[in-house]
Order: structure tokens, then C-alpha cells, then sequence
């Protein structure tokens, strides 16, 4: 009878515990995630002024701009590539 009281007690305890720390990682997690947000979003903001600032062709938006740099840059990247698979050919 003694013991079961200290059983239930003791579950009691480690619930309380547990729910503790659940809150407390609850907390830490959305608080990153806001902090990562925001660095994200004002990362993407620069991002977007500085390819709006040097690197648009007359009259093309920055979602246009962007997407051409990309396309440029793999296609440096496969001509590096095949430059690189013909050496070890050689």
C-alpha cells in the first residue's frame, strides 16, 4: 500500500518533469524558428536589392535576373565539367 503511494507519487513527479521540459523545447524551437525566419527573410531581402541594384539587364525583374544567373552558372558548371572529364580522357 506504502509503495503504491510512492509509485503514484513518483509518476506524478516525472509527469510534471516531462511536461516541463516539453514546454521548455517547445519554447526554444519556436523561438529558432522565428530567428531563422527573420535572418532568412533579411538575407532574401539584401539578396533581392543587390541583384535589383548590379545585376538586372534593362527592364527585366529581379525573379527574371535571378533566374538567368542560375541558368548561367550551371551552364558554367557543365562546361567545367566536360573540360574536366576530357582531361581524364587524355
Amino acid at each position: 500500500m506504502a509503495e503504491s503511494k510512492f509509485v503514484k507519487a513518483n509518476e506524478k513527479i516525472a509527469d510534471a518533469i516531462v511536461g516541463g521540459y516539453k514546454k521548455m523545447e517547445e519554447g526554444v524551437t519556436s523561438g529558432f524558428k522565428k530567428i531563422s525566419d527573420g535572418v532568412v527573410n533579411g538575407y532574401t531581402k539584401i539578396e533581392d536589392k543587390f541583384v535589383d541594384q548590379y545585376l538586372t539587364k534593362e527592364g527585366e525583374s529581379v525573379e527574371d535576373a535571378k533566374k538567368r544567373l542560375k541558368e548561367e552558372e550551371n551552364m558554367r558548371r557543365k562546361e567545367q565539367q566536360e573540360k574536366i572529364n576530357m582531361k581524364k580522357d587524355i
